[in-house]
């Protein structure tokens, strides 16, 4: 069901497009009784919009003559975020995305004065933002409109998922946040049918139906960062123990927030992460900017002086 703000924009838009309009079939249009409406009038007269009332039997509304919305006025910055962002919409997973932000680009056209018009125009066809491809795009945008609706209102859902292995569950879930990672879209939060904080896929997900109950997000909860230890945190080959000689903000400079976790201890900070490929990891600790102690595995130290054997002889060479 509509919200009372969507009618009361959906009368000024009817009085905007008709001009003059009976009670009833503004009423009829927009979906209330007579008495709602004029309730709705009296909102857009709050707001500033002179507006006229035949009185009587057959009496009509109209926006007073000569009244105009003044057009939608956007600064050179705002514009370029505004097209920028939806430039990005098409390559963060969104179902119908490229109608949709056609839909709104065509919308603001209409409405932008003729120098922001080009600038728009311009972002839109040179503009291409490098993200990486959606390759789990859900279904539809149901799931994900849902889900902001109850972290925003910290509401409970309820919800079908299918996991990796094909199983499906039903569970109760208090989403906290949801973030965009590797080409999926994921909701953070208690599950209350694991009993603790996981991450869904949305593309997994079955029907999502908002609860009576509500519950408490934590304080300060980042959906990414919390994302991102989770992806860190899954177990691979090996596991990997290295003490970074730097400062927190300096070893989260010099690591992705899913390469592994970081913890602050006496000496600098230690690197907590796993592995299928030994080599690789060693790879990735040859280009930090600042010194580190390999605490385990042994193995890992090895890989790293082959890593660095390498590296010099190519020195050599270029030499």
């Amino acid at each position: 069901m509509a919200k009372p703000t969507t009618r009361v924009l959906a009368v000024l838009d009817l009085l905007q497009s008709h001009g003059r309009m009976s009670g009833p079939e503004l009423a009829r249009r927009v979906g209330v009784d007579v008495r709602t409406l004029r309730r709705y009038i009296v909102m857009l007269e709050d707001l500033g919009i002179p507006l006229t009332t035949e009185r009587g039997r057959h009496g009509a509304y109209m926006l007073v003559a000569g009244f105009k919305l003044p057009p939608m006025m956007f600064t050179n910055d705002e514009a370029v975020a505004l097209s920028v962002g939806m430039v990005a919409a098409r390559g963060l997973g969104l179902a119908d995305a490229a109608p949709a932000v056609a839909s709104v680009q065509a919308k603001l056209a209409r409405v932008m004065p003729d120098s922001l018009k080009r600038h728009v125009r311009a972002i839109a066809d040179t503009v291409k933002v490098d993200l990486l491809p959606a390759t789990n795009t859900p279904v539809s945008n149901a799931a994900l409109i849902a889900l902001t609706t109850a972290a925003q209102a910290q509401q409970r859902v309820s919800m079908g998922y299918d996991s990796a292995q094909g199983s499906h569950t039903e569970r109760e879930f208090d989403p906290y946040g949801l973030a965009w990672r590797a080409g999926a879209w994921y909701a953070l939060g208690m599950c209350h049918l694991r009993h603790g904080l996981r991450s869904f896929r949305l593309d997994r997900m079955g029907e999502v139906t908002l609860l009576e109950q509500h519950f408490e997000r934590p304080a300060d909860f980042d959906a990414l960062e919390q994302l991102a230890q989770s992806i860190a945190g899954m177990p691979r080959g090996r596991s990997i123990e290295v003490l970074l000689h730097a400062d927190l903000p300096t070893a989260r400079r010099a690591f992705s927030l899913g390469f592994g976790l970081l913890e602050p201890v006496d000496g600098g900070v230690l690197l907590r992460s796993s592995a299928d490929d030994l080599a690789w990891f060693a790879r990735q600790l040859a280009g930090v900017p600042f010194d580190f102690e390999i605490r385990a595995p042994v193995e890992l130290r090895a890989e790293l002086a082959r890593c660095a054997t390498r590296l010099h002889a190519m020195a050599t060479v270029a030499g």
